[in-house]
């Protein structure tokens, strides 16, 4: 039987889960991995998590071309059809540690006039060079907004199960 290696257009199903069993992200079509706190906003119609998590159902993708984690292209590399694998990730090598310094407050003298933040909310903030950076609002008063760019999933250490569907 052909064993994936690198270069190889592999499909597979996988399951992200946190160190208490949440589930984060899946292509499996039986598990709701939208209930958790990365993913509050739901499913849409199309199977996209609200947190730009996962459609539903296998991925395909080129081996190598680290798409996913370079943990998981490893663990592929070898396998079979219908083999199925655990990888454990540290939060380094995932969504990065928290990082206290990326939590940064701006007077709202600064925020367009428009812009009513709500502890919570999700936005894209943009620099004078167009740098986007994705931040969530931690706190907002009257004269300051105290927002939080770290990944949503930053201090966690992840552990994915991998079942390589086929090679083609």
């Amino acid at each position: 039987m052909a064993q994936a290696e690198k270069g190889s257009t592999v499909t597979i199903n996988f399951t992200g889960k946190l160190e208490d069993g949440t589930v984060f992200d899946s292509t499996l079509e039986d598990l709701d991995c939208c209930d958790d706190e990365c993913c509050d906003d739901g499913c849409d119609d199309d199977g996209e998590c609200g947190c730009g998590g996962h459609e539903s159902g296998p991925m395909t993708f080129v081996l190598g071309e680290e798409i996913l984690f370079p943990q998981i292209d490893a663990a592929i590399v070898g396998m079979t059809p219908g083999e199925k694998k655990t990888v454990q990730i540290a939060a380094a090598d995932a969504f990065g540690e928290y990082d206290k310094e990326k939590i940064f407050t701006v007077p709202r003298s600064e925020l367009p006039e428009d812009l009513i933040p709500e502890v919570g909310d999700e936005l894209s903030l943009s620099n004078e060079d167009d740098e986007e950076l994705e931040v969530v609002v931690l706190e907002a008063t009257e004269d300051q907004v105290t927002f939080d760019a770290n990944h949503p999933l930053a201090g966690e250490d992840v552990t994915f199960e991998i079942e390589l569907v086929s090679i083609l």
